[in-house]
């Protein structure tokens, strides 16, 4: 089996540009590699989310959506690692390994079909991936979907409530 394949570009580099704002972790930091607590149980991770912190976000805001996406999933599709919607304007931080979430919160089912944060476990001997953690500023206090939308759906919504957008782009690679 061969993983070779192209790059595949940045998600948001292919949507309508918006503005940023900050965001910051304790746990993951932009271009370095993730710890063993924020990766997949299936290659000895403790399958954690990371702790997040945002700020500068549009006056505007009246939620987020916090989403962690793959694009170098050798799938042609990427992979969806964590969805997590309708987080009320008033949570600007969420602890690592978040639980319970907050009022109002749910994960939609990422690609490892769970409703919840999936750690990285890219295959064996491929190259290093790219793990997008992403925080929308969303217009509305909530995206009118359910906990069995898809990531694509969700995104579809964001694309018309997204307001501005702030990320940090942490690397997994597993060892062949």
């Amino acid at each position: 089996m061969s993983l070779d394949r192209a790059l595949a570009p940045d998600p948001y580099d292919l949507l309508p540009p918006v503005p940023s704002f900050t965001v910051t972790s304790s746990d993951v930091t932009d271009g370095q590699p993730l710890d063993e607590l924020f990766v997949h149980t299936s290659v000895g991770g403790k399958n954690l989310s990371p702790q997040l912190s945002w700020s500068g976000f549009p006056d505007e805001t009246r939620g987020f959506v916090v989403t962690c996406f793959d694009p170098d999933a050798p799938t042609g599709s990427g992979f969806w690692h964590w969805v997590l919607v309708n987080l009320p304007v008033t949570v600007t931080d969420l602890d690592r390994g978040v639980d319970p979430l907050p009022d109002g919160a749910f994960c939609v089912r990422n690609d490892y079909g769970e409703r919840n944060y999936g750690g990285s476990a890219p295959p064996p001997g491929d190259r290093p991936h790219r793990y997008v953690f992403a925080v929308h500023a969303i217009d509305v206090d909530r995206l009118e979907v359910t906990p069995d939308a898809s990531p694509a759906y969700v995104g579809f919504n964001l694309a018309f409530h997204t307001l501005a957008r702030a990320t940090v782009r942490p690397t997994f690679q597993v060892r062949g």
